[in-house]
C-alpha cells in the first residue's frame, strides 16, 4: 500500500501515529500564572539531547477556551516551566483520565485522585509516584505547519528517578514497566530489554 497524505489513505482511520511506535508518554504537568496546576499526557515526546539534556513534546490540537492551543502549552507560554513525568503501567487508568479535554481551570490531579509532589528547582508539580520526572525550563516554542501544531522544548534542569528503580547503579528501565503508545487506542509496556554493543565500543 502507498498513500499520499494530501489524497488520504482510505483507511477507516489514519495509520500515521501506529507506523512511529512505540512512543514513550510524555506525562506533562504545568502550573497556570493563578496557580492552577494541570496534567495530560503527549505521546510526540522524547528526548533530543545530552548536554545541556534537553527534551520536546508536540501538542496538536486546541480547546475553545484556550484558542489556538491547550492547557500545556498555554501554561508553559506564560510560565517558561514545566515537568515530564513518566508513566508507569499501573497508571495507565489514571494517565487516561487526565487526556480528556478538560475545562481550564480543572485540576487533573485532583480530578484523577493523583498525588502530586512539589518539584524541586521549578514552580510546579509533579506526580509523586512517578517512575522518573524531569524538571524543564522551556527554550522554545516552535509553530510547525498546520492552525495548532506546537513543539516545545526544554532543558532538563533537575531529575527525579523513583529510588525503588536504582538496581546495580543504573535506572531500571525495564523495571519501571513504562507505558507506551503504539496509535489509534492501542499502548504496550516495556517489560523486557536487552543489551547492544556499538561498533569500537568495549
Amino acid at each position: 500500500m502507498f498513500y499520499r497524505p494530501e489524497d488520504g489513505h482510505g483507511l477507516p482511520h489514519n495509520p500515521f501515529g501506529a507506523v512511529i511506535a512505540p512512543r514513550p508518554i510524555g506525562w506533562i504537568s504545568t502550573r497556570g500564572t493563578d496557580g492552577a496546576d494541570n496534567l495530560a499526557p503527549y505521546s510526540f515526546f522524547n528526548a533530543v539531547a545530552y548536554e545541556p539534556p534537553q527534551v520536546m513534546f508536540a501538542s496538536t490540537s486546541a480547546k475553545p477556551d484556550r484558542g489556538d492551543t491547550k492547557d500545556t502549552v498555554a501554561n508553559i507560554r506564560d510560565t517558561g516551566v514545566f515537568c515530564v513525568n513518566m508513566v508507569g503501567a499501573e497508571q495507565q487508568d489514571v494517565m487516561n483520565r487526565t487526556s480528556g479535554a478538560w475545562p481550564r481551570g480543572v485540576d487533573e490531579f485532583s480530578d484523577a485522585g493523583i498525588a502530586r509532589a512539589d518539584c524541586a528547582v521549578i514552580p510546579c508539580a509533579r506526580v509523586a509516584a512517578s517512575p522518573a520526572a524531569l524538571e524543564c525550563r522551556m527554550t522554545r516554542i516552535v509553530q510547525l505547519e498546520g492552525a495548532h501544531n506546537f513543539v516545545v522544548f526544554g532543558q532538563v534542569v533537575g531529575v527525579h528517578l523513583r529510588d525503588d528503580l536504582i538496581r546495580e547503579v543504573r535506572f531500571d528501565t525495564v523495571g519501571a514497566n513504562l507505558l507506551a503508545r503504539l496509535g489509534y487506542k492501542d499502548y504496550t509496556v516495556v517489560r523486557e530489554g536487552f543489551e547492544l554493543t556499538r561498533p569500537g565500543e568495549a
